[in-house]
């Protein structure tokens, strides 16, 4: 869930606070470790899905990429003149996995670039590691660490999926202020305070989001879930779907 306005400074300069990167604020060395960064694991990921992906699957992920893009393009206020909007990254590990997961969100942001010019195409690759790769890393190994959340009741289940939604958008920006820094567009310290105090608040929107849409999900079709909780009606050991790659 990045943050998608800029905050002035008081000499009336611009400072950006989303972690969609526009062009012109990475160095070119900066950007191209960040592509190449951004390239390994998305290769990497489509050599771990190709075991992953089924005739089952290749709809989920189709509508799940459809519902994050569209998603992005909804925006809610938040405190100090800012906005935000879902980043989708935890949700789709919650869904997916974590390897499909990186490939959906890579293809998200990616679109967002190419058609609504939402983030750079010299940074497309930041974005996307900072975004996807980031994002569904730390998401898949929280869960992952909690032995699949298969032995967490519902209510647990949901609190970690809150809990990962939301270190998902701060992971995200404190990438994006590294990357910032790096390239000497800010300071790091300015930049750092500026982008993980917005994205606090952020995040817990994103949460709340995620989490009411597991909740439906799980409601409804269990089965569709790459993570479940020991409650769930249906629910198989996870690792049967391959979410642990």
């Amino acid at each position: 869930m990045p943050g998608v306005c800029r905050r002035p400074r008081s000499g009336g300069r611009r400072v950006i606070l989303a972690v969609h990167i526009p062009d012109g604020f990475l160095s070119g060395g900066v950007a191209a470790v960040a592509w190449l960064a951004a390239l390994a694991a998305i290769l990497i990921a489509l050599k771990v899905a190709d075991g992953e992906l089924d005739e089952e699957r290749v709809p989920l992920v189709g509508v799940l990429a459809a519902f994050v893009f569209a998603a992005q393009m909804i925006n809610f206020p938040v405190a100090g003149g800012t906005s935000g909007h879902l980043l989708g990254a935890a949700l789709a590990v919650v869904m997916l996995g974590p390897w499909l997961a990186c490939i959906v969100m890579a293809v998200v942001v990616g679109g967002q670039a190419l058609i609504f010019a939402d983030g750079g195409i010299a940074a497309m690759g930041a974005n996307v590691l900072n975004v996807g790769v980031l994002g569904a890393g730390v998401c898949g190994g929280l869960l992952h660490a909690l032995v699949g959340i298969r032995q967490a009741s519902r209510a647990v289940y949901l609190g970690v999926v809150g809990a990962c939604a939301w270190l998902a958008v701060m992971v995200a920006a404190a990438a994006t202020s590294l990357e910032l820094a790096a390239s000497g567009t800010v300071g790091l310290q300015t930049v750092l305070i500026a982008m993980l105090a917005t994205h606090m608040a952020i995040g817990i929107g994103e949460a709340v989001i995620t989490v009411a849409a597991v909740r439906l999900v799980l409601a409804a079709r269990p089965d569709l879930l790459a993570y479940r909780p020991r409650d769930a009606v249906g629910a198989v050991p996870v690792g049967a779907t391959g979410a642990m790659g």
